[in-house]
């Protein structure tokens, strides 16, 4: 399997190239050459097959040139060694709930596979440095997967008081450690600051020179590859249930989940369309309804992982559909949330039925009532209520006794970690300096 750039001025690269190059030569994102379809008796089996079956069935034609069935197999059961289970919600509404990792939040399953991914190719010379900007999950979530990963270091920037305090704990819960390969900086900007830093980083040719740095954002492909997995999962489990989705609502952000999941049905996974569930932050939702993508600064929601501004993966989405909106329409829709809606919703849900949603989640709830009509669909859970535990407590009144016995454990220990933080000023020359410290 090759990865070509979707600006198409770079050559085709093996999945080692891309995976450690992160960005492509020419700018873009790397995307696969192609994607292989699943034939009738494959989907047909979709069902019998288990969380990490599925995983090393969806990898496979990625990696298969590169890693070895048997590093595949053990890859995939060290990374997804936690449940990811189908969840009624209420009549014909279903969660994905992908907050059972260790960090809590989806992120746990592309950025766990990914770093195993990267060890497995890994050859052994200098140490790699991971650089990540994070509106919240994303960090923690590569904080974890990569602590301790031999020939490995962690550079994670995200933007000081713009993310939940529950998420700064396990951001910078190993700053400090000694012998910690990971390191956490509050930059003083924005999510959107952190973004343009991190590419600013990957193109200044001086410092690549001397440094091998990649990226485990959603811009490198290495992240979404896993992540394709679950949207196979999540229609297996349906299957098992005896039902088929008519919509998966995916809450967006950087669009690096969504795009997992058009990948997933361009390979030939039975959902007939989703929805780019969005805050306010919502140039995707407009571009598919005006037909112009008008970046813009982000701005600050209570659903922070998802204040992007400018989406990274809005061109490969682009790229998948050759430009074409029409057909883009046809398997997206857009739908757009205010905080005052995400309130409501979060409050109304716990109410009637006893689900207590996040803040992100609540927003690909929405964004499936709004337009499935009745049909059966799916919302992607994406975080644990108890990450957002300062926003979602005075929704549903809990007094600060009863927040604290709905904190799991893993949390739990994050939070009673010394809080280290590293300030950064938002410039390229900070960034390097810590690089190259």
């Amino acid at each position: 399997m090759r990865f070509v750039t979707t600006r198409g001025r770079a050559p085709a690269a093996s999945l080692e190239f891309a995976l450690f190059d992160g960005l492509a030569p020419d700018g873009g994102l790397y995307v696969p050459e192609s994607l292989a379809p699943w034939t009738a008796g494959d989907l047909a089996q979709l069902s019998k097959l288990s969380l990490t079956e599925l995983a090393i069935r969806v990898l496979r034609p990625f990696v298969s040139e590169e890693i070895a069935d048997a590093a595949l197999d053990e890859l995939a059961r060290d990374g997804l060694n936690f449940p990811v289970p189908l969840v009624a919600v209420e009549p014909n509404v279903y969660a994905l709930e992908l907050f059972h990792g260790p960090t809590l939040a989806f992120k746990d399953v592309g950025a766990r596979v990914m770093a195993r991914v990267m060890a497995a190719l890994h050859d052994g010379g200098d140490p790699t440095t991971v650089l990540v900007a994070t509106s919240g999950d994303t960090g923690g979530a590569v904080a974890h997967a990569f602590y301790q990963v031999p020939h490995m270091r962690v550079v994670v920037l995200y933007p000081a008081g713009r993310v939940s305090p529950t998420q700064e704990a396990q951001l910078t819960m190993f700053n400090g450690e000694p012998g910690s390969n990971v390191r956490a900086y509050a930059v003083d900007g924005s999510f959107d600051d952190c973004q343009r830093l991190v590419k600013a980083t990957f193109g200044d040719d001086d410092l690549l020179q001397r440094v091998r740095l990649t990226s485990a954002n959603s811009i490198n492909i290495g992240r979404l590859l896993p992540q394709m997995i679950y949207y196979f999962h999540a229609v297996a489990q349906t299957v098992a249930q005896g039902f088929s989705p008519a919509m998966i609502s995916v809450p967006s952000g950087n669009f690096g989940n969504l795009t997992a999941g058009l990948m997933a049905k361009r390979a030939g996974l039975p959902i007939a369309r989703f929805v780019a569930a969005t805050n306010v932050n919502d140039e995707v939702p407009a571009y598919l309804a005006t037909g112009r993508f008008e970046p813009r600064p982000s701005i600050h929601t209570i659903a922070n992982a998802m204040d992007v501004g400018n989406p990274s993966n809005f061109e490969r989405m682009t790229w998948l559909y050759g430009g074409d909106l029409e057909a883009m329409r046809r398997d997206i829709v857009g739908s757009r949330h205010d905080d005052d809606e995400v309130r409501a919703t979060i409050r109304r849900v716990y109410e009637e039925r006893g689900y207590l949603l996040d803040p992100h989640s609540a927003i690909a709830y929405l964004g499936l009532k709004e337009h499935a009509h009745g049909a059966p669909g799916i919302f992607i859970a994406t975080a644990h209520p108890a990450k957002f535990i300062e926003i979602v407590g005075p929704i549903i009144g809990l007094t600060m006794n009863q927040r604290r016995q709905v904190t799991p454990e893993p949390l739990a220990h994050a939070l009673a970690q010394p809080r280290r933080l590293m300030p950064l000023v938002g410039a390229l020359d900070a960034v390097k300096a810590v690089i190259n410290g």
